[in-house]
């Protein structure tokens, strides 16, 4: 990304080695091992991130043009997907709603399939941007197909992780579609979405940014490396987490990080095949009835702003917790963080740089910190993190079902 102080990959996981324990046993062991035991994938997904950024950024530089075709003259723009894509549609619709200054909504892949154009903004002409992974499931191309036939005003992109799925294939050479491909790496092999969520969530972030592309790509790198560093010195602080004796897990997240907090309770859920039940809320939201799922065995995973004001409401509510004594203990996600939201066996995973570009930007970092507890978790299991699910209940790509004709 043509910055000096970013590791190359290679240097940064043998530092990674070389100063954290738990990254020496679990990158030691030879790739035929880690394959073995079923955690290759998700630990060389999670871990990638940093360097992924940049070329999902090259990609969407290389694509402006484009879209800025697509988005001339919109008055609303939606963006859909369907769980962990719906989840990065959500991170990045606040900070897109104040840039664009037009009407802005993440829509569910289901909605749009149940109730069609009813769920769209009401202004024209308008932009509907589809994420996904693969591409493959049946919401994907069917939510496309429904809506050119009946919402002539919206035109489409399509931003996958998969240039041979059925939603890039169906839909390439239709004039009203723009299909973007993200690089090859973006596309996990695990049964989880890490490297595709932030990929996906960057590659949105990038349309209220279309008029500074430089800006953008300062914005990859600093993230680049703030999560380089925040990985680096808290990995064998998150594997020690994951280790506490829980049986419940709460994530909380203000504004943009609700989505992300969203996104960690189905990372935690998921890796552990459900045997680590979670929830997810605002601070705010909280107090109104589900503090009450919080026990002995709660983890409460507390994602804080760096803005002073929302900042404030977040640890009145921390303060709160700690008089009422609920939960097992809590993990204070952030920077700067304050010794008054503290109490004895707490964990605080510092994030330094985080506050200078704010609570918009920074989805992604929450997330990865919540990809690697949820990872060491399912290894406390005794699950494997790249298949967790046991009896395939839950597949990576989910399964055919029958889409129905709108009435």
């Amino acid at each position: 990304m043509g910055s000096a102080s970013l590791l190359t990959q290679a240097d940064w996981q043998r530092a990674l080695r070389n100063e954290q324990l738990r990254a020496a046993q679990v990158f030691g062991r030879p790739e035929a091992e880690q394959k073995r035991l079923g955690y290759f994938h998700t630990l060389q997904e999670i871990c990638q991130q940093p360097w992924t950024w940049a070329h999902t950024c090259d990609r969407m530089i290389a694509s402006r043009e484009g879209l800025r075709a697509d988005m001339a003259g919109i008055r609303s723009l939606a963006l859909t997907g369907s769980g962990s894509s719906e989840y990065a549609a959500e991170c990045v619709c606040l900070p897109l709603r104040n840039e664009l200054g037009i009407s802005t909504e993440s829509i569910s892949g289901g909605a749009l399939l149940m109730y069609g154009g009813k769920s769209l903004p009401r202004e024209r002409p308008g932009l509907l941007v589809s994420l996904a992974r693969s591409g493959d499931s049946p919401e994907s191309s069917g939510v496309v197909e429904l809506l050119l036939e009946t919402e002539p005003e919206f035109r489409h992109v399509v931003v996958t992780c998969n240039e041979q799925g059925s939603l890039a294939r169906a839909w390439r050479a239709h004039q009203r579609v723009h299909v973007i491909t993200l690089p090859a790496e973006t596309q996990d092999k695990s049964l989880v979405m890490t490297s595709s969520f932030t990929n996906l969530l960057l590659a949105a972030r990038f349309l209220g940014m279309l008029e500074r592309p430089d800006g953008y790509r300062e914005l990859c790198e600093r993230l680049s490396r703030i999560t380089q560093e925040l990985i680096r010195s808290n990995f064998d602080i998150l594997a020690k987490i994951a280790g506490a004796d829980f049986r419940r897990a709460v994530f909380l997240g203000s504004g943009s990080r609700f989505a992300a907090a969203r996104e960690a309770a189905l990372k935690m859920l998921e890796l552990t095949s459900g045997r680590v039940t979670t929830l997810c809320e605002t601070y705010l939201g909280f107090r109104h009835g589900p503090m009450s799922y919080v026990q002995d065995d709660t983890l409460i995973v507390c994602n804080l702003s760096s803005d002073s004001t929302i900042r404030a409401y977040e640890l009145d509510l921390l303060h709160e917790l700690d008089r009422k004594k609920l939960g097992l203990s809590k993990v204070i996600v952030g920077e700067n963080i304050p010794d008054s939201a503290i109490r004895e066996g707490d964990e605080v995973i510092e994030c330094r740089g985080l506050t200078e570009p704010g609570d918009g930007e920074t989805p992604v970092v929450y997330v990865v910190v919540a990809q690697l507890l949820a990872f060491f978790r399912c290894l406390e299991e005794g699950l494997q993190p790249d298949s967790p699910s046991e009896g395939g209940i839950i597949n990576r790509v989910v399964g055919k079902f029958p889409l129905h004709t709108l009435s």
